[in-house]
């Protein structure tokens, strides 16, 4: 896959013009399906294999857009982290078209008034959509920027009523083994969990996520739905989420089972605080000149530190890698 260069990029101020023009004809939706080789996005690379539009407003929260030249669409969907379907990066975009993305439900259940399962095309419905343009930092030390689509993860936490004596809420993957064969390897326990403390989860920057570049999320980006949490470690949003369970103790998410020592619980980015065998201190801008990329340097909370520092108030970030 070849590099795509700083100039091959379309800015972001000309490219959000454009799409306020197509929206005012109301041509936002059939944009989503143009010839091959249009690009509406930051990106000049042809794209396969699309998925179906979906629509969005640009989301007005304080933090939730930002200015940085996106990430072009072909690296944020051949360049993935998804051990279900192998552990090289462009394993998840060959093999993830085998995951059944219908019918889909999500069971809500643990310390909650009200337990229910719903249906994708409900959680689809349950509130408005917004586009937001996060920074997506991983723990190995590349990162991304991504016009993702969903609602506020609080949207859904409210529907299920947590009870008080709700602390967290964990997110399980799916785990099938017919259409994901990472499932084979012991790297991981089977399936996924990852979790949030609850006040993170509600935190109005955490993201459920359906969607990206204005279309369904691609099966290897975590499709049919997700959770994006832009101020930490990539391997925090989990995908393809089947199961959202409330729970007062601290879960034992899967990193933190595998690698205790490496992987701790609220892995928020924190360039100060190293990776037992790397720096974080800078990351590699996938979209910016490839493998020979200049780096650049790491924020604290992955430049997030003005919305969400205050649930960290009082806490020794240093110890919560």
């Amino acid at each position: 896959m070849s590099a795509v260069r700083p100039s091959e990029i379309t800015p972001r101020a000309v490219y959000e013009s454009r799409r306020d023009w197509l929206r005012r004809l109301g041509l936002v939706t059939a944009a989503a399906w143009a010839p091959k080789g249009w690009s509406a996005s930051t990106s000049t690379a042809v794209r396969p294999g699309r998925r179906p539009p979906l629509a969005a407003v640009p989301s007005a929260l304080p933090g939730a857009r930002t200015a940085e030249a996106w990430t072009p669409y072909e690296q944020v969907t051949q360049y993935n982290n998804y051990y279900e379907f192998g552990f090289d990066k462009d394993e998840p975009a060959r093999l993830a078209h085998r995951m059944p993305l219908r019918p889909w439900t999500v069971q809500i259940d643990g310390l909650v008034a009200k337990p229910l399962t719903l249906d994708i095309d409900d959680l689809l419905k349950l509130a408005p959509m917004e586009e937001r343009i996060y920074r997506l930092r991983c723990v190995e030390g590349w990162s991304m920027v991504v016009p993702w689509i969903g609602y506020p993860l609080a949207a859904l936490i409210e529907r299920a009523q947590p009870l008080g004596s709700a602390k967290f809420v964990e997110f399980h993957t799916l785990a099938d083994r017919e259409s994901m064969p990472g499932l084979r390897s012991n790297v991981l326990r089977w399936p996924y969990v990852e979790g949030l403390r609850l006040d993170e989860a509600r935190h109005p920057l955490t993201l459920l996520t359906f969607g990206l570049y204005g279309e369904m999320l691609p099966p290897q980006n975590g499709a049919p739905l997700r959770v994006v949490v832009p101020w930490k470690y990539g391997f925090k949003s989990g995908k393809s989420i089947v199961r959202v369970r409330f729970v007062e103790r601290q879960p034992a998410t899967a990193w933190t089972v595998a690698a205790p020592h490496e992987y701790g619980f609220y892995a928020n980015v924190n360039p100060d605080v190293p990776h037992p065998r790397w720096s974080q201190a800078t990351e590699r801008r996938l979209g910016q000149g490839g493998l020979f990329a200049p780096r650049v340097k790491t924020q604290l909370f992955n430049g997030y530190a003005e919305q969400v520092g205050q649930l960290y108030a009082g806490m020794d970030l240093r110890r919560f890698y």
